[in-house]
């Protein structure tokens, strides 16, 4: 029997129920949670006004991943559909992308039966930030660690959000160690599959990978789940992840090929869960939340089984163990070891990078701007920069004494001022080089860099 309209009707009106309902209520514990994407109020000229700095619509290239996966197979044709209070068996099924092994979140289960304290991380882009919800306690990172604290009462669970809007997996895994396993977490979810776009395919896969790995090799060893989102028109980056996760039997839950199943089959509208063409709203997060919670609990009610399980094996690498040693230099380093005619900006939030150096030119000219200069070992060089809707400067990435690349960081017209990441340069093998951003005479501009992004 398939389910109706009518009962999907009351799993929205449940959504809408539950998120009102946690507007009133206050966490058990703090939730440290990113702050989001804004221009600080200086990090432009003074007759330069930022434009529209909400969150942006990530956009990526589309793409046929099916919306009814190999779960549909498994749903006996006369089974029944529908739950009260939440969503679909159905959708349940289509969750289970890639289930891979949940050992180590049995270890977690059972440390938080034990009343011991367990943290919980949550890496991705403005959806785990939880733009469009109505506050962080309605997003999906806040109404997961909700469940955890009602289901483990006795344990203190803590949580880090370490969302930030616009940042895919290649910016994402250089923050890696800084964000999230700098909290020793004890459980890790993932989610960059609507930032992550088909514009630097094998760069995001090899660096999705690097954030698998970094992660599962920390001596906190945690447990890893991803999660799999989507835009309204199906674009996502969920095929190209979850071969990642299938080789290191990572699990994956696919909020894609459930909402968009029960959208194709016309039982709620994208609006019902969307205000955009991509953030969930506090709606949409109840039910991402619903799909991610009822995913745990069947994990939780084979708890005995799943902890007799081997370990996810990441001894072979599926796409590249090149951003494994991600690393990033920040403001106050000691590697930037010249900064003469440039501001250091340490204590502002732009980006949620830890600050960043910034030259200006009020005159036409960077007069008096030296090369901002750094000695590194590395054995590939990228760079953070703030990417402006009025007035981005252009700039030289120099090498070694030999320009690498050079950046245009003006984005006239656009959504907000935000960090954007390029990748600069590779070597055969990691050494000392000297790393040089050079200012380019023109127009009144702004140049603003977040961070050096390095590998060894």
């Amino acid at each position: 029997m398939k389910y109706t309209k009518r009962s999907i009707a009351i799993f929205v009106t449940a959504a809408a129920v539950l998120s009102a309902a946690s507007c009133g209520s206050a966490p058990a514990a703090t939730t440290t949670t990113a702050a989001p994407v804004t221009a600080a109020a200086d990090t432009v000229p003074d007759d330069t006004a930022a434009q529209d700095t909400k969150a942006p619509a990530d956009t990526a290239a589309p793409e046929t991943t099916a919306a009814v996966t190999e779960a549909e197979k498994v749903i006996p044709e006369d089974s029944e559909y529908v739950i009260e209070n939440g969503i679909t068996e159905r959708m349940k099924a289509l969750t289970h992308l890639v289930d891979g092994s949940r050992a180590r979140l049995a270890k977690v289960f059972r440390k938080a039966q034990a009343g011991e304290p367990i943290t919980i991380a949550y890496l991705g882009g403005s959806i785990t930030q939880g733009s469009s919800a109505a506050s962080p306690d309605t997003a999906y990172a806040g109404l997961t660690t909700d469940w955890f604290r009602k289901t483990f009462p006795d344990s203190k669970i803590t949580a880090v959000n370490a969302g930030i809007g616009a940042t895919g997996s290649y910016i994402g895994v250089y923050r890696t160690d800084r964000d999230v396993l700098s909290a020793s977490p004890d459980l890790v979810f993932i989610d960059f599959s609507v930032n992550d776009t088909t514009e630097h395919t094998d760069r995001n896969i090899a660096s999705y990978d690097g954030v698998i790995r970094k992660i599962w090799s920390a001596d906190c060893a945690p447990a890893i789940v991803t999660i799999a989102m989507t835009m309204e028109d199906g674009t996502s980056f969920q095929k190209y992840h979850s071969e990642v996760c299938k080789a290191y039997g990572i699990p994956m839950i696919s909020y894609h090929d459930a909402i968009l199943d029960v959208i194709k089959n016309g039982h709620i509208k994208w609006t019902d869960i969307s205000d955009d063409n991509i953030h969930p709203n506090s709606v949409g997060h109840v039910v991402l939340t619903e799909m991610i919670t009822a995913w745990l609990q069947d994990a939780l009610d084979n708890i005995d089984t799943l902890e007799k399980e081997p370990e996810s094996d990441i001894s072979t690498v599926y796409a590249s163990d090149k951003y494994s040693t991600a690393y990033l230099v920040v403001p106050n380093d000691p590697a930037n070891t010249g900064s003469t005619g440039w501001d250091i900006k340490a204590e502002d939030n732009f980006g949620n990078f830890g600050g960043y150096w910034r030259a200006l030119s009020k005159d036409g000219t960077f007069t008096g701007v030296e090369p901002l200069k750094f000695e590194v070992e590395a054995k590939s060089v990228g760079v953070f920069f703030g990417k402006m809707t009025a007035n981005g400067g252009s700039f030289d990435v120099v090498v070694d004494g030999e320009v690498a690349k050079t950046i245009n960081s003006d984005f006239p017209g656009g959504w907000g001022n935000y960090v954007e990441a390029e990748e600069v340069i590779d070597f055969d093998e990691c050494g000392k080089h000297t790393v040089e951003i050079v200012p380019h005479t023109g127009e009144k501009a702004v140049v603003m860099i977040s961070a050096l992004a390095l590998t060894k």
